[in-house]
C-alpha cells in the first residue's frame, strides 16, 4: 500500500487494535480518517507492512491499521455572470 499513499492523503483507521509489538493500547480511532503526514520506508515489526505511517498521532502506524480514501473530485462551481449597469444618459 505504500506505493499508494502519499504525503497529504487521507486515509481511514479499519484496525485500532491493541499495537500488535507490545499490546498497549492505540490513540486511533476505528472509522475516523487521518491527514497522512509522512511515509518511512520501514518493515514493520509485525511483517505484515513494508512501511509505516505518520499521522501526526505518536510515532509511526502499519499502513494495515488504514485503507487508502479516494481523492475528492473537483465539483464544478456555477457562477452568476456579471452584467453591466446599464446608465441612462443625460
Amino acid at each position: 500500500m505504500s506505493y499508494d499513499v502519499g504525503s497529504g492523503d487521507l486515509v481511514l483507521c479499519v484496525n485500532a487494535a491493541p499495537n500488535h509489538v507490545t499490546g498497549e493500547p492505540v490513540p486511533l480511532v476505528q472509522g475516523e480518517t487521518y491527514r497522512v503526514w509522512g511515509i518511512l520506508p520501514f518493515m514493520c515489526p509485525c511483517g505484515r507492512g513494508d512501511a509505516l505511517l505518520d499521522v501526526g498521532v505518536d510515532f509511526a502506524w502499519c499502513q494495515t491499521r488504514f485503507r487508502l480514501l479516494p481523492k475528492p473530485r473537483a465539483e464544478s462551481v456555477r457562477r452568476k455572470a456579471s452584467v453591466p449597469k446599464e446608465v441612462e444618459p443625460v
